[in-house]
Protein backbone atom coordinates (compact mmCIF):
# COMPACT_ATOMS: atom_id res chain seq x y z
CA UNK A 1 0.00 0.00 0.00
CA UNK A 2 2.84 2.72 0.98
CA UNK A 3 4.33 1.45 -2.20
CA UNK A 4 1.15 2.45 -4.14
CA UNK A 5 1.31 5.73 -2.65
CA UNK A 6 4.70 6.91 -3.24
CA UNK A 7 4.34 5.29 -6.91
CA UNK A 8 1.17 7.95 -6.99
CA UNK A 9 3.28 11.13 -5.44
CA UNK A 10 4.60 12.35 -8.66
CA UNK A 11 2.08 11.79 -10.72
CA UNK A 12 0.50 14.48 -8.37
CA UNK A 13 3.25 16.50 -8.36
CA UNK A 14 3.36 16.34 -11.79
CA UNK A 15 -0.19 16.89 -12.14
CA UNK A 16 0.41 20.17 -9.71
CA UNK A 17 3.32 21.53 -11.29
CA UNK A 18 1.21 21.03 -14.76
CA UNK A 19 -1.34 23.45 -13.56
CA UNK A 20 0.61 25.98 -12.21
CA UNK A 21 2.33 25.63 -15.87
CA UNK A 22 -0.68 25.86 -17.55
CA UNK A 23 -2.07 29.24 -15.71
CA UNK A 24 1.12 30.78 -16.29
CA UNK A 25 0.97 30.06 -19.99
CA UNK A 26 -2.27 31.45 -20.24
CA UNK A 27 -0.89 34.38 -18.33
CA UNK A 28 2.09 34.87 -20.85
CA UNK A 29 -0.25 34.19 -23.90
CA UNK A 30 -2.39 36.84 -22.96
CA UNK A 31 -0.74 39.28 -20.70
CA UNK A 32 2.76 38.86 -22.01
CA UNK A 33 3.79 37.98 -17.99
CA UNK A 34 2.21 36.90 -14.76
CA UNK A 35 3.70 40.04 -13.03
CA UNK A 36 1.65 41.96 -15.56
CA UNK A 37 -1.00 40.19 -14.88
CA UNK A 38 -0.96 41.28 -11.17
CA UNK A 39 -0.51 44.91 -12.35
CA UNK A 40 -3.66 45.06 -14.27
CA UNK A 41 -5.71 43.60 -11.74
CA UNK A 42 -4.33 46.16 -9.66
CA UNK A 43 -5.32 48.88 -11.79
CA UNK A 44 -8.43 46.55 -12.54
CA UNK A 45 -9.83 46.90 -8.92
CA UNK A 46 -8.66 50.53 -7.98
CA UNK A 47 -10.28 52.04 -11.14
CA UNK A 48 -13.57 50.31 -10.24
CA UNK A 49 -12.79 52.03 -6.92
CA UNK A 50 -11.97 55.16 -8.47
CA UNK A 51 -14.91 55.07 -10.75
CA UNK A 52 -17.29 54.23 -7.21
CA UNK A 53 -15.31 57.41 -5.05
CA UNK A 54 -16.24 59.74 -8.31
CA UNK A 55 -19.98 59.13 -8.21
CA UNK A 56 -19.66 59.01 -4.15
CA UNK A 57 -17.82 62.11 -4.30
CA UNK A 58 -19.88 63.66 -6.26
CA UNK A 59 -23.27 62.35 -4.74
CA UNK A 60 -22.42 63.70 -0.99
CA UNK A 61 -21.32 66.85 -3.06
CA UNK A 62 -24.74 67.54 -4.01
CA UNK A 63 -25.87 66.40 -0.23
CA UNK A 64 -23.77 68.57 1.40
CA UNK A 65 -24.07 71.46 -0.68
CA UNK A 66 -27.85 71.81 -0.14
CA UNK A 67 -29.39 74.88 -1.98
CA UNK A 68 -26.25 75.23 -4.27
CA UNK A 69 -25.83 71.81 -5.63
CA UNK A 70 -24.43 72.53 -9.28
CA UNK A 71 -21.51 74.93 -7.51
CA UNK A 72 -20.85 72.30 -4.98
CA UNK A 73 -20.47 70.06 -7.30
CA UNK A 74 -18.53 71.70 -9.86
CA UNK A 75 -16.00 72.83 -6.74
CA UNK A 76 -14.94 69.21 -5.84
CA UNK A 77 -15.21 68.06 -9.89
CA UNK A 78 -12.56 70.99 -10.44
CA UNK A 79 -10.67 69.82 -7.44
CA UNK A 80 -10.15 66.34 -9.01
CA UNK A 81 -8.80 68.67 -12.55
CA UNK A 82 -6.94 71.43 -11.07
CA UNK A 83 -4.02 69.73 -9.07
CA UNK A 84 -2.49 68.20 -12.88
CA UNK A 85 -1.96 71.78 -14.29
CA UNK A 86 0.39 72.49 -11.22
CA UNK A 87 1.55 69.13 -9.91
CA UNK A 88 1.72 66.91 -12.52
CA UNK A 89 5.08 68.59 -14.15
CA UNK A 90 6.77 67.35 -10.35
CA UNK A 91 5.30 64.25 -9.92
CA UNK A 92 6.91 63.40 -13.58
CA UNK A 93 10.17 64.66 -11.91
CA UNK A 94 9.50 62.66 -8.42
CA UNK A 95 8.76 59.18 -10.07
CA UNK A 96 11.83 59.39 -12.17
CA UNK A 97 13.98 59.75 -8.74
CA UNK A 98 11.80 57.49 -6.28
CA UNK A 99 11.48 53.80 -6.53
CA UNK A 100 7.77 53.41 -8.47
CA UNK A 101 7.23 50.30 -6.71
CA UNK A 102 6.93 52.22 -3.31
CA UNK A 103 5.44 54.73 -4.96
CA UNK A 104 2.64 53.27 -6.12
CA UNK A 105 1.85 50.78 -2.99
CA UNK A 106 2.59 54.31 -0.57
CA UNK A 107 -0.42 56.30 -3.32
CA UNK A 108 -2.83 53.36 -2.98
CA UNK A 109 -2.46 54.02 0.99
CA UNK A 110 -2.95 57.32 1.09
CA UNK A 111 -5.57 57.14 -1.21
CA UNK A 112 -7.26 54.34 1.54
CA UNK A 113 -6.63 56.47 4.62
CA UNK A 114 -8.81 59.64 2.29
CA UNK A 115 -11.42 57.17 1.41
CA UNK A 116 -11.97 55.69 5.23
CA UNK A 117 -11.71 59.73 6.21
CA UNK A 118 -14.70 60.78 3.65
CA UNK A 119 -17.65 59.46 5.04
CA UNK A 120 -16.99 61.75 8.66
CA UNK A 121 -16.55 64.57 6.28
CA UNK A 122 -19.72 66.92 6.22
CA UNK A 123 -18.35 70.29 4.27
CA UNK A 124 -17.51 71.27 0.84
CA UNK A 125 -14.03 72.37 1.99
CA UNK A 126 -13.52 69.27 3.42
CA UNK A 127 -14.57 67.65 0.39
CA UNK A 128 -12.31 70.11 -1.77
CA UNK A 129 -9.44 68.96 0.00
CA UNK A 130 -9.90 65.60 0.14
CA UNK A 131 -10.15 66.06 -3.24
CA UNK A 132 -7.19 67.31 -4.17
CA UNK A 133 -5.22 65.18 -2.33
CA UNK A 134 -6.36 62.16 -3.79
CA UNK A 135 -5.71 63.57 -6.96
CA UNK A 136 -2.22 64.60 -5.87
CA UNK A 137 -1.35 60.56 -5.24
CA UNK A 138 -3.46 59.70 -8.30
CA UNK A 139 -1.07 62.07 -10.45
CA UNK A 140 2.07 60.39 -8.72
CA UNK A 141 0.49 56.59 -9.64
CA UNK A 142 -0.34 56.70 -12.80
CA UNK A 143 3.25 58.13 -14.33
CA UNK A 144 4.46 55.69 -12.18
CA UNK A 145 2.40 52.83 -13.17
CA UNK A 146 2.81 53.54 -16.85
CA UNK A 147 6.59 54.10 -16.53
CA UNK A 148 6.96 50.23 -14.99
CA UNK A 149 4.85 48.59 -17.93
CA UNK A 150 7.91 48.25 -19.78
CA UNK A 151 9.62 46.44 -17.03
CA UNK A 152 7.22 43.91 -17.12
CA UNK A 153 6.41 43.07 -20.26
CA UNK A 154 8.67 41.88 -23.31
CA UNK A 155 8.19 44.61 -26.00
CA UNK A 156 6.30 42.67 -28.17
CA UNK A 157 3.56 42.41 -25.76
CA UNK A 158 3.46 46.30 -24.92
CA UNK A 159 0.44 47.24 -27.78
CA UNK A 160 -1.68 44.19 -26.10
CA UNK A 161 -0.67 45.57 -22.53
CA UNK A 162 -1.82 49.12 -23.59
CA UNK A 163 -5.12 48.12 -24.68
CA UNK A 164 -6.05 45.79 -21.16
CA UNK A 165 -4.96 48.87 -19.55
CA UNK A 166 -7.69 50.94 -21.29
CA UNK A 167 -10.09 48.24 -20.62
CA UNK A 168 -9.11 48.46 -17.21
CA UNK A 169 -9.86 51.90 -16.77
CA UNK A 170 -12.80 52.68 -19.06
CA UNK A 171 -14.47 49.49 -18.76
CA UNK A 172 -15.05 49.70 -14.91
CA UNK A 173 -17.20 52.18 -15.34
CA UNK A 174 -20.03 49.94 -15.09
CA UNK A 175 -19.17 47.87 -12.47
CA UNK A 176 -19.11 50.99 -10.47
CA UNK A 177 -22.00 52.54 -11.53
CA UNK A 178 -23.52 48.97 -10.20
CA UNK A 179 -22.05 49.22 -7.03
CA UNK A 180 -23.37 52.39 -6.41
CA UNK A 181 -26.80 51.43 -6.99
CA UNK A 182 -26.34 48.22 -4.90
CA UNK A 183 -24.89 49.82 -1.89
CA UNK A 184 -27.73 52.57 -2.07
CA UNK A 185 -30.30 49.48 -1.62
CA UNK A 186 -28.28 48.02 1.05
CA UNK A 187 -28.03 51.31 3.02
CA UNK A 188 -31.88 51.43 2.75
CA UNK A 189 -32.19 47.52 3.57
CA UNK A 190 -29.68 46.69 6.34
CA UNK A 191 -28.06 49.67 7.90
CA UNK A 192 -31.29 51.93 9.44
CA UNK A 193 -29.90 51.20 12.75
CA UNK A 194 -27.94 54.53 15.52
CA UNK A 195 -25.48 52.26 15.17
CA UNK A 196 -25.37 52.20 11.47
CA UNK A 197 -25.53 55.94 11.36
CA UNK A 198 -22.33 56.34 13.97
CA UNK A 199 -20.29 54.36 11.53
CA UNK A 200 -21.33 56.60 8.30
CA UNK A 201 -22.78 53.39 6.86
CA UNK A 202 -25.29 55.48 4.18
CA UNK A 203 -24.84 55.04 0.82
CA UNK A 204 -21.92 57.08 0.20
CA UNK A 205 -20.15 55.17 3.35
CA UNK A 206 -20.50 52.22 2.22
CA UNK A 207 -18.69 53.30 -1.53
CA UNK A 208 -15.99 55.11 0.20
CA UNK A 209 -15.25 51.90 2.50
CA UNK A 210 -15.10 49.83 -0.75
CA UNK A 211 -13.38 52.11 -1.98
CA UNK A 212 -10.27 52.02 0.63
CA UNK A 213 -10.56 48.11 0.06
CA UNK A 214 -9.94 48.63 -3.70
CA UNK A 215 -7.00 50.84 -3.01
CA UNK A 216 -5.75 48.46 -0.11
CA UNK A 217 -5.99 45.30 -2.08
CA UNK A 218 -4.42 47.12 -5.03
CA UNK A 219 -1.25 47.94 -2.80
CA UNK A 220 -0.89 44.41 -1.98
CA UNK A 221 -0.66 43.17 -5.42
CA UNK A 222 1.72 45.91 -6.60
CA UNK A 223 3.95 44.86 -3.33
CA UNK A 224 4.01 41.73 -4.59
CA UNK A 225 5.27 42.65 -8.32
CA UNK A 226 9.26 41.83 -9.12
CA UNK A 227 10.10 45.50 -10.27
CA UNK A 228 13.57 46.61 -10.58
CA UNK A 229 14.76 48.98 -7.72
CA UNK A 230 16.15 52.91 -8.66
CA UNK A 231 19.97 53.01 -8.55
CA UNK A 232 20.87 54.24 -5.29
CA UNK A 233 23.30 57.43 -5.91
CA UNK A 234 26.50 57.72 -4.34
CA UNK A 235 26.88 60.71 -1.34
CA UNK A 236 28.01 63.60 -3.80
CA UNK A 237 25.36 62.15 -5.94
CA UNK A 238 22.53 62.47 -3.24
CA UNK A 239 24.16 66.05 -2.70
CA UNK A 240 23.69 67.28 -5.80
CA UNK A 241 20.15 65.47 -6.11
CA UNK A 242 18.75 67.62 -3.18
CA UNK A 243 19.91 70.42 -4.82
CA UNK A 244 18.26 69.73 -8.07
CA UNK A 245 15.42 69.28 -5.88
CA UNK A 246 15.17 72.25 -4.59
CA UNK A 247 15.20 73.44 -7.76
CA UNK A 248 13.71 71.12 -10.52
CA UNK A 249 13.56 73.36 -13.22
CA UNK A 250 16.61 71.28 -14.78
CA UNK A 251 14.79 68.23 -14.63
CA UNK A 252 11.41 69.66 -16.08
CA UNK A 253 13.61 71.01 -19.07
CA UNK A 254 15.35 68.04 -19.84
CA UNK A 255 11.90 66.10 -20.10
CA UNK A 256 10.55 68.95 -22.36
CA UNK A 257 13.70 68.87 -24.51
CA UNK A 258 13.41 65.09 -25.32
CA UNK A 259 9.75 65.34 -26.03
CA UNK A 260 10.53 68.05 -28.52
CA UNK A 261 13.93 66.73 -30.16
CA UNK A 262 12.76 62.67 -29.80
CA UNK A 263 10.60 62.66 -33.31
CA UNK A 264 8.00 60.06 -31.84
CA UNK A 265 7.52 61.18 -28.35
CA UNK A 266 6.40 64.62 -29.96
CA UNK A 267 4.66 63.27 -32.52
CA UNK A 268 2.05 61.41 -30.06
CA UNK A 269 2.15 64.42 -27.47
CA UNK A 270 1.25 66.89 -30.14
CA UNK A 271 -0.63 64.87 -32.24
CA UNK A 272 -3.18 63.27 -30.18
CA UNK A 273 -3.38 66.45 -27.69
CA UNK A 274 -4.25 68.35 -30.87
CA UNK A 275 -6.50 65.70 -32.01
CA UNK A 276 -8.57 65.64 -28.60
CA UNK A 277 -9.29 69.38 -28.61
CA UNK A 278 -11.32 68.44 -31.76
CA UNK A 279 -12.49 64.87 -30.89
CA UNK A 280 -13.52 66.43 -27.05
CA UNK A 281 -15.94 68.57 -28.37
CA UNK A 282 -17.98 65.39 -29.59
CA UNK A 283 -19.07 65.11 -25.70
CA UNK A 284 -20.57 68.53 -24.87
CA UNK A 285 -22.10 68.76 -28.80
CA UNK A 286 -23.35 65.42 -29.28
CA UNK A 287 -26.35 65.84 -27.76
CA UNK A 288 -27.48 69.06 -29.45
CA UNK A 289 -26.23 67.62 -32.75
CA UNK A 290 -28.63 64.19 -32.50
CA UNK A 291 -31.55 67.14 -31.24
CA UNK A 292 -31.16 69.48 -34.10
CA UNK A 293 -29.88 67.75 -37.14
CA UNK A 294 -30.53 64.14 -36.54
CA UNK A 295 -33.94 64.62 -35.01
CA UNK A 296 -33.24 62.03 -33.02
CA UNK A 297 -33.58 63.39 -29.01
CA UNK A 298 -31.71 61.96 -26.46
CA UNK A 299 -32.21 58.64 -27.72
CA UNK A 300 -30.16 59.33 -30.64
CA UNK A 301 -27.34 60.83 -28.72
CA UNK A 302 -27.82 57.47 -26.58
CA UNK A 303 -26.99 55.66 -29.94
CA UNK A 304 -23.88 57.95 -31.29
CA UNK A 305 -22.74 57.53 -27.67
CA UNK A 306 -23.03 53.83 -28.06
CA UNK A 307 -21.39 53.35 -31.53
CA UNK A 308 -18.16 55.82 -30.11
CA UNK A 309 -17.90 53.08 -27.58
CA UNK A 310 -18.42 49.66 -29.28
CA UNK A 311 -16.07 51.39 -32.40
CA UNK A 312 -13.79 51.84 -29.22
CA UNK A 313 -13.78 48.63 -28.12
CA UNK A 314 -13.38 47.11 -31.69
CA UNK A 315 -10.23 49.65 -32.27
CA UNK A 316 -8.61 48.22 -29.33
CA UNK A 317 -8.87 44.90 -30.05
CA UNK A 318 -8.02 45.22 -33.83
CA UNK A 319 -4.91 47.34 -33.36
CA UNK A 320 -3.71 44.36 -30.54
CA UNK A 321 -4.25 41.51 -33.44
CA UNK A 322 -2.83 43.56 -36.53
CA UNK A 323 -0.12 45.60 -34.55
CA UNK A 324 2.78 43.24 -35.21
CA UNK A 325 2.25 42.84 -39.00
CA UNK A 326 2.23 47.02 -39.46
CA UNK A 327 4.04 50.29 -38.32
CA UNK A 328 3.13 51.20 -35.56
CA UNK A 329 3.59 54.99 -36.32
CA UNK A 330 1.87 54.89 -39.45
CA UNK A 331 -1.09 53.30 -38.35
CA UNK A 332 -1.02 56.20 -35.37
CA UNK A 333 -0.94 59.22 -37.84
CA UNK A 334 -3.84 58.20 -40.37
CA UNK A 335 -5.73 56.92 -37.88
CA UNK A 336 -5.78 60.58 -36.77
CA UNK A 337 -6.86 61.55 -40.00
CA UNK A 338 -9.19 59.38 -40.42
CA UNK A 339 -10.77 60.27 -37.92
CA UNK A 340 -10.99 63.70 -38.75
CA UNK A 341 -12.62 62.26 -42.15
CA UNK A 342 -15.00 59.99 -40.40
CA UNK A 343 -15.97 63.07 -38.46
CA UNK A 344 -16.15 65.70 -41.60
CA UNK A 345 -18.80 62.49 -43.14
CA UNK A 346 -21.07 62.37 -39.87
CA UNK A 347 -21.63 65.76 -39.35
CA UNK A 348 -22.66 66.61 -43.23
CA UNK A 349 -25.21 63.69 -42.74
CA UNK A 350 -29.01 63.87 -41.46
CA UNK A 351 -29.20 60.07 -41.29
CA UNK A 352 -29.20 58.95 -37.71
CA UNK A 353 -27.94 55.71 -39.04
CA UNK A 354 -25.48 56.66 -41.02
CA UNK A 355 -23.97 58.99 -38.65
CA UNK A 356 -23.92 55.98 -36.00
CA UNK A 357 -21.83 54.03 -38.72
CA UNK A 358 -19.57 56.97 -38.96
CA UNK A 359 -19.25 57.42 -35.46
CA UNK A 360 -18.20 53.77 -34.93
CA UNK A 361 -15.87 54.55 -36.90
CA UNK A 362 -14.17 57.56 -34.89
CA UNK A 363 -13.93 54.78 -32.31
CA UNK A 364 -12.02 52.64 -34.11
CA UNK A 365 -9.81 55.23 -34.89
CA UNK A 366 -9.88 56.84 -31.62
CA UNK A 367 -9.01 53.28 -29.69
CA UNK A 368 -6.18 52.54 -31.98
CA UNK A 369 -4.66 55.87 -31.34
CA UNK A 370 -4.93 55.62 -27.70
CA UNK A 371 -3.44 52.74 -27.23
CA UNK A 372 -0.60 53.02 -30.25
CA UNK A 373 0.35 56.69 -28.07
CA UNK A 374 1.13 55.13 -25.23
CA UNK A 375 2.72 52.00 -27.02
CA UNK A 376 5.30 54.30 -29.03
CA UNK A 377 6.18 55.70 -25.69
CA UNK A 378 7.20 52.57 -23.95
CA UNK A 379 8.99 51.81 -26.79
CA UNK A 380 10.80 55.06 -27.47
CA UNK A 381 11.36 56.83 -24.27
CA UNK A 382 13.96 55.35 -21.34
CA UNK A 383 13.40 54.18 -18.34
CA UNK A 384 14.88 57.52 -16.65
CA UNK A 385 12.67 59.51 -18.16
CA UNK A 386 9.18 57.63 -18.57
CA UNK A 387 7.94 59.30 -15.19
CA UNK A 388 8.21 63.30 -16.37
CA UNK A 389 7.55 62.08 -20.20
CA UNK A 390 3.94 60.60 -19.19
CA UNK A 391 3.07 62.97 -16.77
CA UNK A 392 3.46 65.64 -19.39
CA UNK A 393 1.38 63.16 -21.82
CA UNK A 394 -1.08 63.29 -19.10
CA UNK A 395 -1.02 66.90 -18.61
CA UNK A 396 -1.71 67.93 -22.28
CA UNK A 397 -4.16 65.61 -22.57
CA UNK A 398 -6.23 67.13 -19.97
CA UNK A 399 -5.78 70.84 -20.81
CA UNK A 400 -7.15 70.15 -24.44
CA UNK A 401 -9.53 67.69 -23.41
CA UNK A 402 -10.60 70.35 -20.79
CA UNK A 403 -10.51 73.13 -23.20
CA UNK A 404 -12.53 71.53 -25.65
CA UNK A 405 -15.49 70.98 -23.00
CA UNK A 406 -15.48 74.65 -22.25
CA UNK A 407 -14.69 76.04 -26.01
CA UNK A 408 -17.02 73.48 -27.64
CA UNK A 409 -20.24 75.43 -26.50
CA UNK A 410 -18.67 78.17 -26.83
CA UNK A 411 -18.07 78.12 -30.56
CA UNK A 412 -21.38 76.40 -31.26
CA UNK A 413 -23.27 79.83 -29.78
CA UNK A 414 -20.95 81.89 -31.90
CA UNK A 415 -21.71 79.99 -35.02
CA UNK A 416 -24.80 79.67 -35.06
CA UNK A 417 -25.32 83.31 -34.28
CA UNK A 418 -23.26 83.90 -37.46
CA UNK A 419 -25.01 81.23 -39.74
CA UNK A 420 -28.34 82.99 -38.61
CA UNK A 421 -27.18 86.45 -39.33
CA UNK A 422 -25.77 85.57 -42.86
CA UNK A 423 -27.80 82.34 -44.55
CA UNK A 424 -30.80 82.07 -41.87
CA UNK A 425 -28.95 78.82 -41.12
CA UNK A 426 -29.38 77.47 -44.83
CA UNK A 427 -26.91 77.38 -47.46
CA UNK A 428 -27.54 76.45 -51.42
CA UNK A 429 -25.22 74.08 -52.38
CA UNK A 430 -25.55 73.35 -56.92
CA UNK A 431 -29.32 73.59 -55.88
CA UNK A 432 -29.25 71.87 -52.55
CA UNK A 433 -30.34 73.00 -49.34
CA UNK A 434 -28.28 72.15 -46.34
CA UNK A 435 -28.81 72.68 -42.60
CA UNK A 436 -25.86 74.44 -41.30
CA UNK A 437 -26.32 75.79 -37.42
CA UNK A 438 -24.27 75.97 -35.30
CA UNK A 439 -23.48 72.48 -33.95
CA UNK A 440 -22.55 71.39 -37.74
CA UNK A 441 -20.42 74.36 -38.34
CA UNK A 442 -18.33 73.42 -35.14
CA UNK A 443 -17.71 69.79 -35.77
CA UNK A 444 -16.50 71.03 -38.94
CA UNK A 445 -13.84 72.61 -37.17
CA UNK A 446 -13.33 69.79 -34.82
CA UNK A 447 -12.95 67.89 -38.17
CA UNK A 448 -10.61 70.03 -39.38
CA UNK A 449 -8.56 70.15 -36.48
CA UNK A 450 -8.32 66.08 -36.62
CA UNK A 451 -7.49 66.23 -39.91
CA UNK A 452 -4.35 69.05 -38.73
CA UNK A 453 -3.22 66.88 -36.15
CA UNK A 454 -2.93 64.24 -38.42
CA UNK A 455 -0.82 66.01 -41.13
CA UNK A 456 1.15 67.58 -37.86
CA UNK A 457 2.12 64.10 -36.76
CA UNK A 458 3.03 62.71 -40.48
CA UNK A 459 5.39 65.81 -40.66
CA UNK A 460 6.83 65.72 -37.43
CA UNK A 461 7.90 62.16 -38.07
CA UNK A 462 9.25 62.86 -41.62
CA UNK A 463 11.31 65.82 -39.99
CA UNK A 464 12.80 63.34 -37.57
CA UNK A 465 13.65 60.94 -39.93
CA UNK A 466 15.33 63.58 -42.19
CA UNK A 467 17.13 64.54 -39.59
CA UNK A 468 18.48 60.99 -38.30
CA UNK A 469 19.64 60.16 -42.01
CA UNK A 470 21.20 63.69 -42.31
Amino acid sequence: MSEHQDENQPEESIDDSAVENTQAGFQTRIFGTPEFFRLWLAQVVSATGDWLGLLAISILAIRVGSGSEGAALSLVLVARIAPGFFFGPIAGVLVDRWDRKKVMVRCDLGRAAVMIALPFVDTILGLVIASLILEALTMLWSPAKEASVPNLVPERYLTTANSLSMIAAYGTFPIGAGLMALFGRLSTALFSAEWADGFRLHEEGLAFYANALTFLIAAGLIFSLDLPHRLKRSKTEKIALKERLAEPINDLREGWNFIFVNPVARTVNMGLATALIGGGMLVPLGAIYATEVLNAGDGGFGFLITALGLGMAVGVGLISWVQRHLSKTKIFTWSLVAAGTFLIISASTSQIHFSGTMTFCIGICAGSVYVLGFTLLHENVADELRGRIFSTFYLLTRMCVLLALVVGPLLEETFDRLSKRFWERDINIFGYELFVPGVRLTLWLAALIMLTAGLIAIISLRSGQRTEDS
